[in-house]
């Protein structure tokens, strides 16, 4: 009677092979994928170990001050991935900065309650804040 060696294989799953549902997944995922520890990335971002691990677990969630170099790390905005109305790129434009709303209209110049209305979809009325607005997304 003859043996024949047999070798088994099998699929090993990588620590970031998950589809991320919150934005502490996308961050843990992207660190994985970096081969990062917590500690390195919460230097690289300006933030304290433990805010690293409360964003991956779901305890906590990013403050505005940080969303601009989160979304920097991740290459994308989980939030808004295809930003396409005017509401939501001034939504997208604002995260990215790190903004708040009431810092977004005073660098535009605007009541705070007239940016709000703005990133709900609320029509741009005056002319001069159509303009300032395409200004600022560098849009027509």
């Amino acid at each position: 009677m003859q043996y024949t060696r047999i070798s088994l294989k099998s699929f090993i799953p990588k620590p970031y092979d998950f589809e991320p549902k919150t934005l502490g997944e996308h961050v843990l995922k992207r660190r994985l994928y970096l081969e990062l520890s917590q500690p390195q990335l919460a230097k690289i971002l300006g933030v304290a170990p433990e805010t690293v691990l409360n964003w991956e677990l779901n305890y906590r969630k990013p403050g505005i001050n940080h969303i601009g170099k989160l979304i920097q790390f991740l290459g994308y905005d989980p939030a808004l991935p295809n930003p396409s109305s005017i509401a939501e790129l001034l939504l997208a434009k604002r995260r990215e900065l790190g903004w708040s709303q009431k810092a977004a209209a005073k660098k535009l110049g605007v009541d705070p309650c007239t940016w709000s209305n703005w990133e709900r979809g609320g029509k741009i009325m005056m002319y001069k804040h159509r303009k300032l607005v395409g200004v600022f997304l560098k849009i027509t």
